[in-house]
């Protein structure tokens, strides 16, 4: 009997820990704005709309970095395609500076991609291109992918998806539990590899 009262405890604060952990998480994305200012060698814009892939190529064509990796094409998607779903004054920039990834299919190979696309071309600073309630879990990826790399955050914001009132949004509520779940994921899995090759190395 105590050790059931104990259980259920212990689930209770481990419940209200998620909870208060869901409302910074969501509070903090609902918060974020893109950076001023910004420069680095390079810029990785991950897939999942055009205004991140806009968003990076306006920083390009703004001479924010040398070059830009889009990661994540998907393989049938060629330069021309994705011309056609951005602003036709940034067609000569993604024609000229911009490099196709097509081999990640989830975040974990867009962290990937970057890492080999950065050490191929000596890059020790990135620009972080994604959507504002995508960029957490992006940075734990990548900064565990990469860790010697500057990464540089620029959130991308679509007002559509209403993240602003999200605790009034059925939909931003539900995309933000998802993307918390996610997020919790990545950081543990980032964790128990740490750990991991702290064990190996020592």
């Amino acid at each position: 009997m105590k050790l059931a009262r104990v259980a259920i405890l212990l689930a209770g604060l481990a419940g209200i820990a998620l909870a208060a952990g869901f409302v910074a998480f969501a509070l903090s994305v609902a918060g974020t704005h893109a950076p001023a200012n910004v420069h680095a060698e390079g810029i990785v814009v991950l897939t999942g709309g055009s205004a991140r892939i806009e968003g990076a190529l306006k920083l390009l064509a703004e001479g924010r970095a040398k070059r830009l990796l889009i990661s994540g094409v998907n393989p049938s998607v060629g330069f021309k395609a994705l011309a056609g779903t951005i602003d036709k004054n940034l067609e000569v920039v993604l024609a000229c500076c911009a490099d196709l990834g097509r081999d990640a299919q989830d975040t974990i190979g867009n962290a990937a991609e970057a890492r080999d696309w950065a050490k191929a071309r000596g890059y020790t600073s990135l620009i972080v291109v994604t959507s504002d309630y995508h960029m957490p879990r992006s940075m734990a990826e990548l900064a565990e992918a990469m860790p010697k790399v500057k990464l540089i955050p620029y959130p991308v914001t679509n007002p559509e998806l209403h993240l602003d009132d999200w605790w009034n949004n059925a939909s931003a509520f539900g995309l933000l539990v998802r993307e918390y779940s996610k997020y919790l994921l990545a950081t543990a899995r980032v964790r128990i590899a740490g750990a991991a090759a702290g064990r190996t190395s020592g």
